[in-house]
């Protein structure tokens, strides 16, 4: 079994830069795309940003230029550190890992900004 433990959440003011962290253990071979999902209350899981294997990224429109995605394949470890948060930044966030043609889910860490 694949375990995804993320950390680095919490509340954090307009304008700070958290970041956060996944790292992944067990039956690992190779961890193909990772990424981060977010999902605010009301509304749908939404893809924040994604790093292949090989480093290419992909961000969703609302977050480029703010935030960045970054991996330790070595550590079988995600990081996405955040900037310049906004209020709309707001919620769960959550670490996904493709393995083969398996989808892991981390179990979630709160990101709430506020002043």
């Amino acid at each position: 079994q694949v375990q995804l433990v993320e950390s680095g959440g919490g509340l954090v003011q307009p304008g700070g830069s958290p970041r956060l962290s996944c790292a992944a253990s067990g039956s690992i071979f190779r961890i193909n795309s990772m990424g981060w999902y977010r999902q605010a209350p009301g509304k749908q899981r939404e893809l924040v940003a994604a790093i292949t294997f090989s480093g290419s990224t992909n961000y969703a429109d609302s977050v480029k230029g703010r935030f960045t995605i970054s991996r330790d394949n070595a550590k079988n470890t995600v990081y996405l550190q955040m900037n310049s948060l906004k209020p709309e930044d707001a919620a769960v966030y959550y670490c996904n890992a493709a393995i083969g043609v398996v989808n892991f889910w981390g179990q979630g860490t709160q990101v709430t900004v506020s002043s």
